[in-house]
């Protein structure tokens, strides 16, 4: 049976596209002043990270863009312009060319034509957000020096689909607009100068968590640490994220611990305890809302065309109330406010229209509050809107007046807090999808709780009612737009136990309507330390902190007994929260108390609850103030019985008539000074409005003019300074270039002389002045006015045949004091096929040509030696095959070089033997060994057949490797041999003689010694050593021969006569033999001895014993 691989195969071919794959996709934004910032970035980036870089730049549409070039010289890694349909790999730079904008899908890069009708094009915050659509978590982002704020946009995209961004540290860069704008939305993970950016790149790419190393299930097995992460979230920044999705959670808490660098969740719980910026940063992270100005146009069509007609209709006498939750910083507020307008103005409408914007992010919401946004918005609405409904102020565009007072900012915990109530219109886009389900249903709960019958609902593309459909029918589903059915009123048990605590009085405490003031919180924590202060030691029961225009700031206690928020249009006024019987009190004590300084007590007002009658006293109390710090007050709120015993000296009963009576007469003193300085100022003002009408036509029309050639000139300025950037870098680069030519010129030893189309003197080097008689001042004279020093050719003839043919001369030429030179005459090239003069250059051959010479005669000498010597010669090439070989190899092999070329010393022809007479391997053969190993072979005997004499010759050949310079293996072998068939066999005669010699050595009769003399300074004989003896010397002697080699005389026998050291002295010294009979009485023999000298130094004696001969 056959195997199924299919599964494996298409496995392999995953993993294999997946490593082709970047690991991070880092898009680079910059304008004005960025080209410093991304060289500088690119000469610390590493070539080998597997992260791919796109850069985004404001480039101009007029000139040719030279950072593919530019940058090419800062980074090893290939940078490229960007080309459609082009494959992002990693390891590889891309930029954007002029006129385009650049988009990414599926790893593959895109290019569309700049578009220009919404204004100024945004071609960073274009990329940043198809970037982050496409890779996700996969995305990063890195700001870089520029004006304006393009890229701020994206980089939200960018953080809410999981990516990093990267912002230059402002006072590194040239221009700061952008890097500004970008670290002002609070959402730069680093923030550093470009030459620190690669480093912690890297390090976030090789997190375990970043690279995907550790999944996110390992966060989720941890639920201790989970736990402990909400439980300070819960503690810190009072929002419970439990309920919340942990896939979503979990991701932004790795991104979190990926950017510390810490890879254990205990480790970040510890990181969290002792930073508290860090937990403001996870809160941030998790709180990531990304909004824009009518995104998804096609919804608000929707709601233009098939909802706000109801909603104003049904509504137009009593007002209607939209509620945008999660509103983040508030753009999609305003757009529903400017639809309305809109929607209004066309049809004559007049609608109180109350929008109230909530989102649980303190800054988001004091930030919508402001209105004020970055000029990359421009890309969201079109030029008619954003100038009917903003204002330009620097770089910024603030909301209209008449847009921003529809809209009330409030900080609200959709999950906790309680709904509004009677709203016509509910958006909540892209909050639910963060959710679990129970929390889900709770939220739809609330809306429902809050909606009026048929009141609309608009939720994000990615979100749908779900289970909840007996509450809400689609109007249009794909858009997510749905009606109320208006069932169920209330809120079910589930969504009570899910709210931690109630939370009404806080939000009225909370209350923020951001028309006219904002209290940091810091400023909150002076106003309650002062109210401590003041209450200090005594019990504190219902108090509310009023400031002079009756807004309420703070509360303790449950304030719901006696004050109501108010139906319609909401309002922070505590003498319209209050109850009917307290509202004349508090008014008339708050005013006493703002212009008396003095604290004001009310006893004995009676208040209805409940058909009971309750008897209240007041108080309200100064509170201490500090310079610069705004009057407030304190109002303390205590219920008496009719049978408690007040203080009269501290408390009045309040008699509202009396109250009531003095309070008028200050009215009315109050109304006819007013009326007596209105009817002036009216009078002041009616002259004045006509003119100043008239002017402000004028303004806004000369405003609007200048608000768009403001803009354009700012895009054109951009655009410039990248150019002159460009530029200012290519001038380092040729003014180098020049320095680079000019040290060639002024050092070079080929002498140049350049001409340009009418052969007039261009330009020269120094070393010319040899050939031709020039002079600085010869510049632009022709060259026909130059003489020069040339023996026996006519230059201009030549160089006017180039001038003609614009072909090349090259000739050797020698001047009149005996040098030579190379001269080469070509055309002057500028381009493919253009010529613009003549390059004439003279190389000085002297030396060369002399030594040429002389290597002529050196390689004669060797040719000759070459083709003469005895040795026999053959060089081989790389692969062994024979090329060459002298006349005495051609003599000692038998054999013809012809016969020779092309055979290997591995061939059967040579029939080589060894020594004794086994085949000799050819791959043994000292050329083969030597191509091989690349060491000398040397002396290797061997026989090869002879097919000249039809006999083996004997040789000796060695075989040396022959290299090219700096290569590591030889090109080239080269073998000698001699013929040693002479000598082997003269060998062969000496070893059979000294045979017969060592036989006849060891058989005679006669003693043999050999000996070598030992001589003393005055060169007198005193003794001699053994160095051989015979078999018949042992025996005639009794002296054993592995006793006395090596030994004296002396050291053998010490009484020896030295008559027998002199006469052997003598023969040693003059050489002539010597025969005598000598006795030795050591031995008591005669002996008959013939001695001689064999070598210098030595001598031998052979002897018989004549003791039988004499008797």
């Amino acid at each position: 049976m056959k195997k199924n691989t299919n599964g494996k195969e298409s496995k392999q071919k995953s993993d294999l596209a997946e490593e082709l794959q970047p690991a991070y996709y880092v898009a680079v934004g910059a304008s004005a002043g960025g080209l410093e910032a991304i060289e500088t970035f690119f000469v610390n980036m590493p070539a080998n990270t597997g992260l791919a870089f796109i850069v985004i730049q404001h480039l101009s549409p007029d000139y040719k863009s030279l950072m593919v070039e530019l940058l090419s010289k800062k980074t090893v890694m290939q940078v490229q312009r960007a080309e459609d349909n082009m494959v992002i790999l990693p390891n590889n730079v891309y930029l954007i060319p002029p006129k385009k904008n650049l988009r990414i899908f599926h790893g593959k890069l895109f290019l569309s034509d700049q578009d220009h009708s919404r204004g100024v094009n945004l071609p960073i915050d274009v990329f940043f957000k198809s970037l982050a659509e496409d890779q996700a978590e996969k995305s990063i982002g890195i700001i870089l020096s520029g004006t304006g704020s393009d890229g701020t946009r994206g980089l939200r995209v960018i953080k809410e689909y999981g990516g990093m961004v990267m912002v230059q540290k402002e006072d590194t860069a040239k221009f700061d607009g952008m890097p500004r704008a970008a670290i002002s939305t609070g959402l730069a993970d680093y923030i550093l100068p470009p030459e620190e950016m690669p480093v912690q790149l890297i390090s976030f790419a090789k997190h375990p968590y970043a690279a995907k190393a550790i999944r996110s299930e390992t966060l989720l097995s941890d639920e201790e640490g989970l736990t402990r992460i909400f439980s300070i979230l819960r503690e810190k920044c009072k929002v419970d994220f439990t309920f919340y999705k942990p896939s979503t959670i979990n991701r932004r808490i790795e991104r979190r611990m990926a950017i510390i660098q810490t890879e254990d969740i205990r480790e970040y719980v510890s990181f969290l305890n002792l930073n508290p910026g860090e937990v403001v940063a996870l809160y941030r992270e998790l709180l990531i809302g990304v909004t824009s100005f009518f995104r998804d146009q096609d919804a608000f069509d929707i709601i233009y065309q098939k909802c706000l007609g109801d909603i104003l209709s049904s509504n137009s006498n009593n007002g209607v109330r939209f509620w945008v939750a999660a509103c983040s910083t508030g753009e999609e507020a305003y757009s529903l406010a400017i639809l309305a307008r809109e929607y209004m103005e066309i049809r004559s409408l007049n609608v109180d229209i109350k929008i109230f914007a909530t989102d649980i992010d303190r800054d988001a919401i004091h930030f919508a509050a402001n209105g004020i946004y970055p000029e990359s918005i421009a890309a969201d609405l079109s030029p008619k809107l954003l100038s009917k409904y903003f204002f330009k102020k620097d770089d910024n565009y603030h909301i209209s007046r008449s847009i921003r007072e529809m809209v009330v900012f409030a900080q609200h915990n959709l999950i906790k807090d309680p709904p509004f109530t009677n709203i016509s219109f509910l958006s909540c886009r892209n909050f639910l999808i963060y959710l679990q389900p129970v929390l889900q249903r709770k939220v739809f709960e609330f809306f429902n709780f809050s909606l009026n019958p048929s009141g609309i609902l608009m939720l994000g593309t990615s979100e749908s009612v779900g289970e909840m459909t007996d509450y809400f029918e689609p109007i249009d589903s794909k858009n997510k737009i749905y009606r109320s059915k208006g069932r169920s009123k209330h809120i079910t048990e589930t969504a009570h136990s899910l709210s931690v605590t109630d939370t009404r009085s806080r939000d009225m405490r909370n209350y923020y309507t951001g028309v006219k003031r904002n209290l940091k919180s810091a400023e909150d924590e002076k106003v309650l330390d002062r109210f401590i202060q003041t209450l200090s030691g005594e019990f504190i029961p219902l108090s509310l902190i009023v400031n002079e225009h009756f807004e309420i700031l703070h509360t303790l206690g449950d304030p719901q007994n006696y004050f109501k928020l108010p139906g319609g249009k909401l309002v922070n006024d505590i003498t319209k929260m209050a109850v009917k019987e307290l509202s004349v009190p508090i008014t008339t004590g708050i005013q006493k108390v703002f212009r008396q300084h003095k604290e004001v007590r009310f006893s004995n007002i009676r208040v209805h609850q409940n058909n009971i009658e309750i008897l209240v006293e007041l108080r309200i109390i100064p509170l201490k103030q500090k310079k610069g710090q705004e009057e407030l007050v304190a109002i303390v709120i205590g219920e008496t019985k009719k049978s408690d015993v007040l203080d009269q000296q501290h408390y009045q009963s309040f008699d509202l008539s009396k109250e009531a009576e003095e309070h008028l007469r200050e009215l009315e003193q109050d109304l006819q000074f007013t009326r007596e300085n209105l009817q002036a100022t009216i009078e002041e003002l009616e002259t004045s409005n006509e003119e100043l009408q008239a002017t402000n036509e004028e303004l806004l029309a000369s405003n609007e003019e200048l608000q768009s050639t403001n803009e354009e000139l700012q895009s054109t300025n951009e655009e410039l300074f990248t150019v002159n950037a460009e530029y200012q870098s290519k001038i380092i680069e040729l003014t180098e270039l020049y320095n680079d030519i000019e040290n060639i010129l002024n050092t070079s030893q080929i002498s140049l002389l350049l001409l340009d189309e009418n052969l007039e003197v261009r330009r020269f080097s120094p070393n010319i002045t040899k050939i031709f008689s020039l002079l600085n001042n010869d510049i632009g004279r022709p060259i026909t006015h130059i003489s020069h020093y040339l023996m026996k050719v006519d230059p201009l003839s030549l160089i006017k045949e180039v001038q003609k043919n614009y072909g090349t001369i090259d000739s050797e030429v020698a001047t009149a004091d005996g040098r030579i030179f190379l001269m080469r005459i070509e055309p002057y090239v500028i381009g493919p096929k253009s010529y613009s003069g003549i390059v004439i250059s003279f190389v000085d051959v002297s030396e060369s040509r002399k030594s040429k010479n002389q290597l002529e005669v050196s390689e004669d000498r060797f040719k000759k030696l070459f083709e003469t010597m005895e040795l026999g010669v053959v060089y081989q090439d790389e692969e062994g095959n024979i090329i060459s070989a002298n006349p005495s190899a051609e003599a000692i092999l038998g054999l013809t070089l012809d016969q020779m070329q092309g055979k290997k010393s591995i061939d059967p022809l040579w029939q080589s033997i060894h020594e004794d007479g086994t085949p000799f391997p050819g791959e043994q053969h000292p050329s083969m060994v030597a191509l091989k190993t690349g060491k000398k072979v040397k002396d290797v005997i061997m026989g090869v057949y002879n097919p000249t004499k039809n006999d083996t010759t004997w040789i000796s050949i060695s075989a040396v490797p022959m290299y090219k310079e700096g290569a590591n293996r030889p090109f080239q072998v080269y073998t000698t041999f001699s013929d040693i068939t002479k000598v082997r066999q003269v060998q062969n005669d000496l070893l059979a003689s000294e045979e017969h010699f060592r036989m006849l050595f060891n058989e005679i009769n006669n003693g043999i010694a050999l000996h070598e003399m030992i001589f003393n300074e005055n060169n007198e004989a005193v003794d001699y050593r053994f160095i051989m003896v015979n078999p018949s010397f042992e025996l005639k002697t009794g002296l054993k021969a592995n006793e006395i080699i090596g030994k004296t005389i002396l050291e053998i026998m010490p009484e020896i006569e030295g008559s027998w050291i002199k006469r052997y002295g003598d023969v040693v010294l003059t050489g002539e033999p010597s025969s005598f009979t000598q006795y030795s009485k050591e031995l008591d023999k005669y002996f008959e001895v013939r001695a001689f000298r064999p070598a210098k130094g030595q001598f031998a004696v052979i002897f018989h014993d004549i003791d039988e001969i004499r008797i």
